[in-house]
């Protein structure tokens, strides 16, 4: 990205060096907060200007089309992509969710989730300051003190992800996690052996699960309480905004195309590649694609031709299937990145780090999956020299991953197998997961508790499988 001003919090100015490498152009930068950084304070610049309205001249004109915002995305086939978020999609989510969670000024919503992302920035804020709501924003999620708070400030709702219910039905009883007010919770990624249980311990009165992407134009809402759904589609929104679910080669990373080439609807329980028909309608702004800031990250996600000629249609990147009954549920994400603690991991980012360490010679990363985890957990084969120091790159990947993306499992091997084209192979690692028993490689584990990457014998891999050792 090419920005012209960048402000940082004084507590993320560190995290700011990372991401410099990514950023273009001569941007100037503004510390907010006293650091030990020789920059420009914004705060102190905007104490300094005076509380009067800006005159008519210095107030650009503003339509609903204009960029309102960037919201960086995960992404689900790369790097994080900043999408663009005009102020249409800004009140579309804000008053649609307001509707869908029928907000009202007495309601107080509890926001943990970061306001990086929609659900917390966007949605959960808008949904209830446009009726006059009030929005109690934690900097963290806190499982300890999660119900403190929801009882605290008297909450009606709340915005979730699927791991934070999970890491709620986890953790000890609370006397207070049933001495709420909370009348809904409104999310996405419950998973359906969470759902149940969540529900009934906690005794909330109504889930409303949904799907949408911060710049896609596919959004499905489960208003009936299906478990495990991500929602559905009445046949008549499903006129005014086509959706489809189309078979997938996973070989390939493409949509299956028939001998006109065409996209093939899936059948019933069939997973499949989820798209929405772009549509360049002045009455259906709903339906439009924003793009990204990349042109070329935009072009990835649109698909040309699909079922006839001339015919635009959004990827979503998400493999789901629909049942008999038109429910639509989550199966997977598109691609090598995978999915663990609430976010999207990118499999290219991570090797990339790990490649960097001195001694490591090959790297291939994935997500394996442990029996009660929602998403993956990220997994690193690689080819190192002789007296690979484990200690130095733990500690090199603390430095230059964020938690959630740091390997939690290593895999010394002598060769990564590669195709004939040199991509590496990744089907044979996914079968083996980290177990010790399926191959002569040394598993390592990252523990945590010791803060050190522990080898992996059977007896340690029981622990894990049983959600013994914390990860």
């Amino acid at each position: 990205v090419s920005p012209k001003h960048i402000i940082v919090a004084a507590e993320l100015f560190e995290s700011l060096q990372g991401a410099r490498a990514q950023i273009t152009g001569a941007a100037k930068i503004w510390l907010h907060g006293d650091a030990n950084a020789n920059l420009p304070r914004i705060d102190r610049e905007v104490d300094g200007i005076p509380g009067d309205a800006l005159a008519a001249a210095d107030r650009p004109v503003l339509t609903i089309e204009d960029r309102a915002l960037y919201i960086y995305t995960s992404g689900t086939t790369g790097l994080p992509k900043a999408a663009n978020m005009n102020h249409y999609r800004v009140m579309l989510a804000s008053y649609a969710f307001a509707g869908v969670m029928d907000t009202r000024a007495s309601d107080r919503m509890y926001d943990c989730l970061p306001l990086y992302h929609t659900a917390g920035g966007v949605v959960a804020t808008g949904a209830l300051l446009v009726r006059g709501g009030s929005v109690v924003i934690r900097d963290k999620f806190s499982v300890r003190e999660f119900w403190d708070d929801v009882v605290r400030w008297d909450c009606t709702c709340f915005q979730y992800i699927g791991e934070l219910c999970r890491y709620l039905i986890n953790s000890p009883p609370d006397p207070k996690e049933r001495a709420h007010h909370l009348r809904l919770a409104c999310g996405n990624g419950l998973r359906p052996d969470v759902w149940a249980q969540f529900k009934r311990r906690f005794q909330i009165p109504q889930i409303i699960e949904f799907y949408a992407a911060t710049e896609g134009n596919v959004s499905l809402f489960n208003f009936d309480g299906k478990e495990g759904a991500v929602g559905r589609l009445p046949w008549w929104v499903a006129a005014r905004f086509p959706t489809k679910i189309v078979r997938f080669d996973a070989e390939r990373q493409q949509p299956v195309r028939d001998e006109q080439g065409f996209c093939i609807e899936c059948d019933i329980d069939e997973p499949g590649e989820v798209i929405g028909k772009i549509m360049k309608d002045s009455s259906r702004p709903g339906q439009r694609f924003e793009g990204y800031a990349s042109e070329v990250e935009t072009d990835r996600k649109i698909l040309h031709d699909a079922f006839k000629k001339g015919d635009v249609w959004f990827r979503t990147g998400d493999l789901m299937r629909k049942d008999k009954n038109g429910y639509f549920y989550f199966v997977d994400r598109i691609g090598d990145t995978f999915r663990w603690k609430g976010e999207n991991v990118s499999t290219t980012e991570v090797e990339e780090v790990v490649g960097r360490f001195d001694g490591i010679m090959e790297t291939n990363v994935y997500g394996v999956q442990i029996p009660g985890r929602d998403g993956r957990a990220g997994m690193a084969a690689i080819v190192a020299k002789d007296n690979l120091n484990l200690t130095a790159l733990r500690d090199h990947l603390a430095q230059q991953l964020p938690e959630y993306a740091r390997p939690v499992f290593l895999r010394i091997r002598k060769n990564n197998d590669v195709t004939t084209t040199f991509k590496q192979k990744k089907i044979n690692l996914l079968k083996e997961g980290f177990d010790p028993a399926l191959t002569t490689d040394p598993i390592y584990f990252n523990d945590p508790q010791r803060k050190a990457f522990v080898r992996v014998d059977p007896e340690l891999y029981d622990r894990i499988k049983h959600a013994e050792v914390r990860l």
